[in-house]
């Protein structure tokens, strides 16, 4: 288990930066990589968090750790830049493919679950852990297509992943959702197939449905389906951090509050279950 304690938190968003400073009960947050510019200065915000002893984590979206070509090192120095300006205790990053030939997808796609990817995958991971001062954490993603190719699931991808590099996973509940959903990929077979042992935090969002396809939006109240197999896995394992992730048409201060007590409650029931 990761030796780093981050307890319940919220992602940071310039949107909301006073909403989160306020709210109690908070104990890290996470920013998006991309949004921050370390060499210009950190957001005030950011800094008067900082100040309190909240553990900031960057959160990248586009590294690429799951394209053919190797992770470009100016991403890698902005990550590394931004770990070190927040003094953060791991960096995190999407298990996914991100762009080809110059052209970026746009989108968080999900690799190919083959040996052969698997293969470079774990080379990339590897060039990126040798570039970050502080340990990296790798997210599931959401996906609403599998590719026809795959021969690995997702845990046991992600598990022979973690065997091989020895990187720490952001498990993302609501992807686990959207693919049981999208897919018909079993949730709880996830968590039991997943080195839950090398769990870094988890993440919880909400989505919306629409034609039969789960969008994970970010930008509603966490379904209980969501919350159920948050419980799920504290059945199992006590995560080193739980975040709930919301990036657009915000709530009030008290909804998001609100939120927070609902994942609180779903850690709760799960822990009460799970054997010392």
């Amino acid at each position: 288990m990761a030796d780093f304690e981050l307890g319940v938190g919220i992602g940071w968003r310039s949107e909301i930066d006073l909403t989160v400073e306020r709210m109690a009960g908070v104990s890290f947050v996470e920013v998006i990589a991309e949004n921050i510019r370390p060499a210009a200065g950190l957001p005030e915000s950011l800094r008067v968090l900082r100040g309190r002893g909240l553990p900031v984590v960057p959160h990248g979206v586009g590294l690429g750790v799951g394209g053919a070509q190797p992770p470009a090192p100016e991403r890698l120095a902005h990550l590394a830049a931004c770990a070190q300006a927040l003094d953060s205790p791991l960096v995190s990053e999407h298990l996914a493919f991100v762009r080809a030939g110059g052209v970026e997808a746009g989108h968080l796609l999900p690799v190919p679950r083959t040996r052969e990817a698997l293969d470079v995958i774990a080379d990339n991971v590897r060039r990126a852990q040798d570039a970050l001062p502080v340990p990296l954490a790798l997210e599931n993603v959401a996906a609403i297509f599998g590719w026809p190719e795959d021969e690995l699931t997702d845990g046991e991808f992600l598990a022979e992943l973690v065997e091989r590099t020895g990187v720490y996973l952001l498990i993302d509940v609501a992807n686990l959702y959207t693919n049981q959903v999208n897919l018909g990929l079993s949730a709880v077979a996830a968590l039991d197939a997943l080195p839950l042992s090398q769990i870094a935090y988890v993440h919880v969002a909400g989505g919306h449905e629409h034609g039969g396809i789960w969008h994970d939006t970010h930008t509603a109240s966490v379904p209980q389906e969501v919350l159920d197999i948050l419980t799920e896995l504290c059945a199992r394992v006590t995560p080193p951090g739980v975040l709930l992730e919301w990036d657009d048409d915000y709530p009030s201060d008290a909804a998001l509050a609100g939120e927070l007590d609902r994942v609180r409650t779903a850690m709760s029931l799960g822990t009460a279950h799970h054997a010392p």
